[in-house]
């Protein structure tokens, strides 16, 4: 299926406004200078969530009924991300130059270079300034409790997460783009806020947020083997990469995670790097006894995220390049 809004009005192919968003995101960023002075889109979103759940999750209704009330969340807010994201696509294409806004907006929906510096904020912190301020660092890109971590163990979570959200953070947008153009991202975009924040399996959540992990785990059902493909293809350009180990691990032991989904990236790294990851870990309030991912070295450091960094580099420019090359092939053909 090709894109939403290809080549009419005033626009340019929508391959062509990805490749650019993709560019811009990579040079840019977070734009944290922007954001600071207005709300950035996925903060609208999460704001809009917290809003209906506060109002629709109340611990005094039965499962089923807070089961049917996040059906609602959802399809209120995957309603509102598609008659946004075709509001806008229209407009793009309606007015000369206005497919400006919609690189603008497709680039903060993707998160290469804020993903790349998160992660290595942990490393430059394990590496100047010691245990704690790794813990601290990694505390702000994954859910676990930090204080039950040892330097290998914030090494693990930070590479963990480098891989999970290059599929869900970059990966997954693309590819939505990709089959419907920006309202396909937003879309997207939206069902990963909503489990990110209400797709946990507590008393909470387990009910209201039911629908919304389930639809999550449906959009990144492709996307997330795509990545782990990537990572592959990636681990050629890495330092000491083995694409080889990193085909085999992906296969073998992408299952191992209790995601269907994260496992596939995850495993595919772990192979590429030499590592194991995943594996007993906690959480606030909760112990997971996972499986190991990957049959190397559990005793990760800073080296192996810089390493993994690299990767993850050279795995955002294979995804850019893809882009570029179905750009082409169109242009060709």
């Amino acid at each position: 299926m090709l894109p939403f809004g290809t080549q009419f009005g005033h626009a340019p192919d929508a391959l062509f406004m990805l490749f650019l968003a993709l560019g811009l995101d990579a040079v840019a960023g977070e734009m944290g200078w922007l954001f600071r002075r207005l709300p950035h889109p996925v903060v609208v979103i999460g704001n809009a969530i917290a809003w209906l759940e506060k109002r629709l999750n109340r611990p005094e209704r039965s499962e089923a009924a807070r089961r049917r009330r996040g059906l609602l969340t959802v399809a209120v807010m995957v309603t509102g991300a598609a008659a946004i994201g075709f509001g806008l696509a229209f407009l793009a294409r309606a007015f000369p130059h206005a497919w400006l806004l919609e690189v603008f907006v497709a680039a903060t929906l993707v998160a290469q270079k804020g993903l790349f510096e998160h992660v290595d904020d942990v490393a430059r912190a394990l590496q100047g300034n010691g245990l704690e301020a790794g813990r601290y660092a990694v505390s702000r890109i994954v859910g676990r409790d930090p204080q039950s971590l040892d330097e290998h163990g914030v090494a693990r979570a930070a590479i963990e997460s480098l891989a999970e959200n290059f599929a869900d953070a970059v990966v997954a947008p693309v590819f939505w783009y990709l089959l419907f153009g920006l309202p396909g991202m937003l879309v997207y975009k939206t069902v990963n806020t909503l489990d990110s924040m209400i797709g946990h399996r507590n008393d909470r959540y387990r009910a209201f947020g039911m629908v919304a992990a389930r639809l999550d785990d449906g959009m990144n059902l492709v996307p997330a083997r795509l990545a782990g493909l990537i990572i592959v293809l990636a681990s050629l350009f890495a330092a000491k990469g083995n694409p080889w180990r990193s085909l085999v691990t992906m296969i073998r032991d992408a299952g191992n995670h209790r995601s269907p989904n994260s496992g596939w990236p995850e495993a595919a790294m772990a192979g590429a790097l030499g590592l194991a990851l995943a594996g007993p870990r906690k959480y606030p309030g909760l112990t997971v006894d996972e499986k190991w991912i990957g049959s190397g070295r559990a005793r990760a450091n800073v080296a192996d995220i810089d390493r993994a960094l690299h990767l993850f580099v050279a795995a955002c420019l294979l995804d850019i390049g893809l882009v570029a090359l179905a750009l082409w092939l169109r242009v060709v053909l």
